[in-house]
């Protein structure tokens, strides 16, 4: 007599950190497109850094060029004043400045990372690598686009992040998981790239699995919390987060997989 009760398919078994960072030294090809991928996203990050501020002084820099006189108490109130908005604005502008810079090189090396994705689910998988969409110009183009639509994602979360920054307590917890679930969303982008999925089924898959989409980001979103070597320390472990969440993608997508065949009991 057969068992009619549904079974919950067991889950993927995780890969650790530890083991994705073994697996991606023991590779010489995969660590050489590693530190190429973390030169081309320091320099696109550093060079649309200086892009974006002399864009911006280039607009504001007429603001604070008439320094009030520090005579008397007004004066000095006046020139205090100045002084601290001075500061205020030239630290927030260089702030927005990383972040943006950041997000277009996140977007420029998405496919870049898309390959290095690749390479590691086939040199994990072997033989049994099945491969989906071709990697052709087309596909290139959107990788590309896709990168975009996750950067522009990232600004309204960071905008977002900004906002409930100013709620005491509760706000900062929103904001850490904000960018934990983002982060996941980054890097879930590339293993799911050369299957070609829309932006609305990737958050599909995080909703799906959301606690190895924790997981998967609450390491990046811990280095996001150092403020300006967030995007350099970001930068470098790129590639590993890359390799470590392309490895816990394809071993949860393989397990529902298996889990979805008929059974021939």
């Amino acid at each position: 007599m057969k068992n009619s009760t549904p079974q919950i398919p067991p889950p993927a078994k995780w890969i650790p950190l530890t083991h994705s960072l073994a697996f991606l030294l023991r590779s010489p090809r995969l660590l050489g497109w590693s530190a190429i991928l973390v030169l081309v996203t320091m320099a696109f990050t550093w060079a649309g850094y200086l892009l974006t501020v002399d864009f911006v002084d280039g607009l504001t820099g007429s603001f604070f060029l008439t320094r009030p006189e520090a005579v008397g108490i007004l004066g000095w109130t006046k020139y205090l004043g100045w002084e601290v908005m001075r500061w205020s604005f030239l630290v927030i502008t260089r702030i927005i400045a990383f972040y943006l810079a950041f997000l277009i090189a996140y977007s420029l090396s998405a496919p870049g990372y898309v390959f290095l994705s690749t390479a590691t689910e086939k040199k994990h998988a072997g033989e049994q690598f099945e491969p989906d969409a071709a990697l052709n110009l087309k596909g290139i183009l959107i990788d590309l686009w896709e990168g975009i639509k996750i950067g522009c994602l990232g600004i309204l979360v960071t905008v977002v992040a900004l906002m409930a920054n100013f709620i005491p307590g509760v706000g900062q917890i929103v904001v850490f998981l904000l960018y934990t679930y983002y982060s996941a969303l980054m890097f879930v982008d590339y293993p799911s790239s050369r299957r070609r999925w829309s932006l609305g089924k990737k958050i599909t898959w995080l909703r799906k699995h959301n606690k190895q989409s924790f997981r998967l980001g609450v390491f990046p979103a811990l280095l996001s919390l150092i403020p300006f070597v967030n995007i350099f320390f970001i930068a470098i472990i790129f590639p590993l987060m890359t390799v470590h969440s392309t490895l816990n993608f394809a071993a949860i997508e393989n397990n529902s997989k298996t889990n979805q065949k008929p059974s021939s009991t």
